[in-house]
């Protein structure tokens, strides 16, 4: 019987080895799997490289294993916000090697690697110092830079239901890099909110089917100060 719920976090991110590429989905606050970090930073794996939309905000979640000084270099499109100081901090001392991709061509290359491509040509960045050193190619008149796929060791996403199987739904804005990733890594793990009898989900409703997900991990809701619950971002 195939069942992929896991008991808890530790377990699902045990193997997790040094100078693994972690895949973290979300963007800005929305569907950051912030119980994931928190279960990798005490994993203990490092010389991570980290691909994700930013670079993390505040002092948690991202930001906390930067912190931690578990990455040695992070791929994401928006480093830099105001309350980015962790990465600020780690960047001008030298300690975290950034590679700065438009956010396109970062969901595209990360896609690439998902569907078997092993290169392909993108407009984004000709001309500009992110093209230093590339190959350039004309076609039809214009000219192309040649971007090459991400492949994940792991990737950390956050679904808001899922199934023994691994089939996930996803809520929202919630969903945005969560279903590449999972595609592009060799092993994806996943938290949901929800557990559903399998059968529950429509089959044309599904976002990213199990055949992509090795562990899904329920987690509760986050209260908040006036004693509700946050709704899945």
């Amino acid at each position: 019987m195939i069942d992929k719920i896991a008991p808890s976090i530790a377990e699902a991110m045990s193997g997790i080895q040094d100078g693994a590429t972690v895949l973290i989905g979300g963007f800005g606050t929305a569907g950051i799997p912030l119980e994931l970090i928190d279960g990798l930073i005490a994993q203990g794996a490092k010389d991570l490289t980290v691909v994700n939309n930013n670079a993390g905000n505040g002092e948690t979640g991202l930001a906390a294993l930067l912190k931690a000084g578990r990455v040695r270099k992070i791929i994401c499109s928006f480093p830099r916000q105001v309350d980015s100081q962790v990465f600020d901090g780690l960047y001008r001392s030298g300690k975290l090697e950034l590679e700065l991709v438009p956010q396109g061509n970062l969901a595209e290359r990360i896609r690439a690697a998902g569907a078997g491509i092993g290169a392909f040509f993108c407009p984004t960045g000709y001309g500009t110092q992110l093209a230093e050193g590339r190959e350039t190619r004309e076609i039809d008149g214009k000219q192309y830079v040649l971007e090459y796929p991400i492949h994940g060791d792991v990737a950390l996403i956050k679904a808001e239901a899922g199934d023994r199987w691994g089939n996930l739904l996803y809520r929202k804005a919630a969903r945005n890099f969560g279903p590449v990733m999972a595609m592009a890594s060799k092993k994806t793990i996943a938290t949901v909110h929800e557990v559903v009898e399998l059968g529950s989900f429509d089959p044309e409703a599904i976002v990213t089917p199990g055949v992509f997900v090795h562990h899904v991990v329920k987690v509760e809701r986050v209260a908040t100060q006036a004693g509700g619950f946050k709704k899945a971002a």
